[in-house]
């Protein structure tokens, strides 16, 4: 159990998105959520992942990290190789349960889990809605989420912050015109 709160200003995206956002901006300056193992604590609780936050579980998530930055703000193409590496270490067994159908993640090297299950979740994004995956407007936010709005217009992390930001930018631009 982490010994600290979670800092980031959005939480709650699904595990692929959550990832990427364990780096944000604050007051211009980059924050990383993953810098030590107490910070890989405080993202492993906020998932409901049952991982220890060691060492090589914190190398394995930043390298998905890298990868599913590479996937969403670049071009599948030159991302594949990375998601794939990271893929590699593990794979879905399919079942059955007293429920019907089940899948049952299995990893050869334990640590790889989180790192994996990350970028499993991406896939399971693209394979949803891939033009709901989403990159904050605000120039200065490097946050990402997944629209589930309605209409699929949703522009902002939050609209309390960086739509708020945009607005009161907008609005003090008109009336410094006038």
């Amino acid at each position: 159990m982490p010994t600290t709160a979670d800092p980031r200003p959005l939480t709650g995206e699904p595990v692929s998105l959550d990832l990427l956002n364990t780096r944000w901006n604050r007051e211009g300056v980059t924050q990383d959520l993953l810098t030590d193992t107490e910070g890989l604590a405080v993202w492993l609780a906020a998932n409901g992942l049952d991982f220890p936050a060691d060492d090589a579980v914190l190398l394995h998530v930043r390298e998905a990290r890298d990868a599913l930055r590479s996937a969403v703000d670049g071009t599948l193409e030159e991302a594949a190789a990375g998601i794939d590496a990271v893929l590699a270490h593990g794979r879905v067994r399919v079942t059955l349960t007293g429920q019907g159908p089940g899948e049952e993640a299995e990893f050869g090297d334990p640590s790889w889990g989180p790192a994996w299950l990350a970028a499993r979740d991406y896939l399971g994004l693209l394979a949803t809605a891939p033009d709901r995956i989403r990159r904050c407007a605000h120039d200065s936010c490097i946050l990402h989420f997944f629209d589930t709005s309605r209409n699929g217009t949703r522009r902002w992390c939050s609209m309390a912050a960086c739509g708020n930001r945009a607005k009161a930018s907008r609005h003090y631009a008109r009336t410094r015109e006038a």
